[in-house]
């Protein structure tokens, strides 16, 4: 991207986007391309498309500690990012430095919230995966009497996804299920020998579990009129993708935004919070803390989207108090802040696939298998003590020279056998829903960071039914391996943060009621008609299903939704 304009302080827009990432480059680029003066702010630093990805081809020979990070550096300023599973030495700079920006949580319910603030957001290191949802996760909550009512069913975003999948551009193959929706696809990606033979053998062992090609949002086929090429397999994507292969707002939204001439794009702006205008009832505006210098300034809108990441909106609203909202803008029901969701995962199984030694695989897939959720889908299983499910990512491979770190073996004769490529593996590891819990939640610390702005402390932990559901989720895939042939399968459960799946969800949920949700159908504040929350806040329940084509589609939707209701002078 160019570098951001100065955007001028008395103007008044036609809508302001706050943030600029998944959801707020799709609605930056809805509202420019239906004609609106629009602002966008986001709170970090510039970044430009493939000019600021700096380390995304660099070899390890070239990197201090040859790649493997300062871990003394990681302990002082990223001890909580570094937890997380994308962040490494390459990509560091587009996480944020947890000494700069910390938050609160209590130690005996440790939370990990990961942070990208910077142009684009976490759109740069997300892991791509996109699956529909179906109305067996709309109607969920209803169903089991479990917090509140989805406003909408799967009919009423089914045609948004349409819209955004085309897009984006997300590969994948059409398996004909109804709890997990085909969508608009590229041509699949395909899967190794391994996967394939573990496919074959799980299909023929269950009649009701199935192995697909993972569903991702990168090209398999060029889309010249982006500018963005096809996956060449090279590797690095969370370092940032010079080719546009995989969908981010850099390669993506923002340009198409850009492209329009109605776009103001205002980095170093760290939202404080929204202007609310008692005498009409609407929100007129935010006001903003310059990152660098600190200085304070005001932009007014007749439009605000939130677009901040689940818990960056829920804590500009929290934020934002008035004599008409004395715990925070649009809570007069009194549950912002609470709901706070994650996708539980870091359990599932591992084996070895026996044969196949004279089969290997080229370039850097990005991209792995998924095994869609079997659990529940038809009432209650009687086998299991808990409500929803599960799906499983993973994949397979062979094993490489570092092999060597736990076999024996010594000199010449170990420096030969490393030659040959290993045994084939397969890995499985489960994404688990997590219900949503009144108790699960978050709120302002009395302790401020540098520019003012209270912190925010989590309360967040897992349930009885998501701990019961990690230890199937563990069974089943072991016993799902061993039912396929694999050999020498270990079951697994790692340390796991609530956070840690970097799906976090909830705080400003939609709901039909005012006095039980923050937000409508549209994603409309029930208390402020102007404003609208369509990131990760706005989830009522979380599936099992990774999330951010769901953001995209609710996005697009109340874009056009927020726009017809303009013209009609209803904002």
């Amino acid at each position: 991207m160019d570098a951001p304009n100065i955007a001028p302080q008395r103007k008044k827009y036609d809508a302001i986007v706050v943030g600029s990432g998944i959801t707020g480059g799709w609605a930056a680029k809805e509202f420019t391309e239906k004609g609106l003066d629009t602002l966008v702010l986001e709170r970090g630093r510039n970044v430009t498309h493939g000019e600021d990805y700096v380390t995304e081809h660099k070899p390890s020979w070239e990197m201090d500690y040859q790649g493997q990070g300062n871990h003394q550096e990681f302990d002082e300023h990223y001890s909580r990012q570094s937890m997380a599973g994308p962040f490494n030495a390459y990509n560091k700079h587009f996480f944020v430095k947890d000494s700069k920006y910390p938050y609160a949580f209590d130690e005996e319910e440790p939370f990990l919230w990961v942070r990208g603030y910077h142009l684009g957001g976490r759109s740069i290191t997300w892991g791509r995966q996109c699956y529909r949802w179906s109305d067996l996760d709309f109607t969920a909550n209803a169903r089991e009497g479990i917090a509140v009512d989805w406003p909408i069913r799967y009919d009423d975003i089914a045609p948004w996804y349409d819209y955004v999948e085309k897009f984006a551009g997300i590969s994948g193959r059409e398996e004909g299920l109804p709890h997990l929706p085909d969508g608009q696809f590229l041509p699949p990606m395909e899967m190794n020998a391994g996967e394939k033979e573990i496919k074959a053998s799980l299909e023929r062992a269950y009649d009701d579990r199935m192995m697909t090609i993972g569903r991702a949002a990168v090209l398999t086929e060029s889309l010249p009129d982006q500018n963005r090429q096809a996956c060449h397999y090279c590797g690095p994507c969370s370092r940032g993708c010079t080719a546009g292969a995989y969908f981010s707002s850099l390669s993506s939204t923002l340009p198409a935004a850009r492209d329009t001439g109605n776009m103001t794009l205002k980095c170093d702006s760290i939202v404080h919070s929204v202007k609310y205008d008692a005498e009409t009832g609407r929100a007129s505006g935010v006001r903003v803390v310059d990152r660098t210098t600190q200085d304070t300034r005001e932009y007014e809108g007749r439009i605000v989207f939130l677009c901040a990441s689940a818990l960056g909106s829920t804590k500009i609203l929290l934020n934002s108090t008035s004599s008409r909202f004395p715990n925070g803008l649009a809570n007069s029901s009194g549950t912002l802040g609470r709901g706070i969701m994650d996708h539980h995962f870091k359990v599932g199984a591992s084996g070895i696939i026996p044969g196949l030694e004279d089969r290997y695989y080229h370039g850097n897939r990005p991209n792995g298998v998924y095994i869609p959720r079997f659990r529940n889908l038809n009432g209650q299983d009687p086998d299991v003590d808990f409500l929803r499910g599960y799906g499983y990512q993973g994949g397979a491979y062979r094993e490489g020279w570092t092999r060597a770190l736990s076999e024996d073996g010594f000199g010449t004769d170990l420096k030969n056998a490393l030659r040959d490529p290993g045994q084939w593996r397969m890995n499985l590891y489960g994404f688990g829903e997590t219900l949503p819990d009144e108790d699960n939640y978050v709120e302002l610390d009395d302790e401020t960071d540098e520019w003012g702005i209270p912190l925010l402390r989590t309360h967040v932990s897992l349930g009885n039914n998501e701990e019961a559901m990690r230890e199937d989720m563990k069974q089943q895939a072991a016993e799902m391996l061993e039912a396929a042939g694999a050999t020498e399968v270990e079951p697994y459960e790692q340390r796991y943060w609530p956070g840690e799946g970097i799906h976090e969800m909830g705080g400003a949920r939609m709901g039909r009621d005012p006095e039980t949700s923050v937000l409508n159908g549209h994603n409309q504040a029930h208390d402020v008609p102007n404003l609208f929350v369509t990131d990760g806040a706005c989830m009522t329940s979380s599936a099992c299903q990774n999330p951010s084509i769901t953001y995209m589609a609710l996005t697009a939707r109340a874009v056009d939704y927020a726009v017809e209701e303009m013209k009609r002078d209803n904002l």
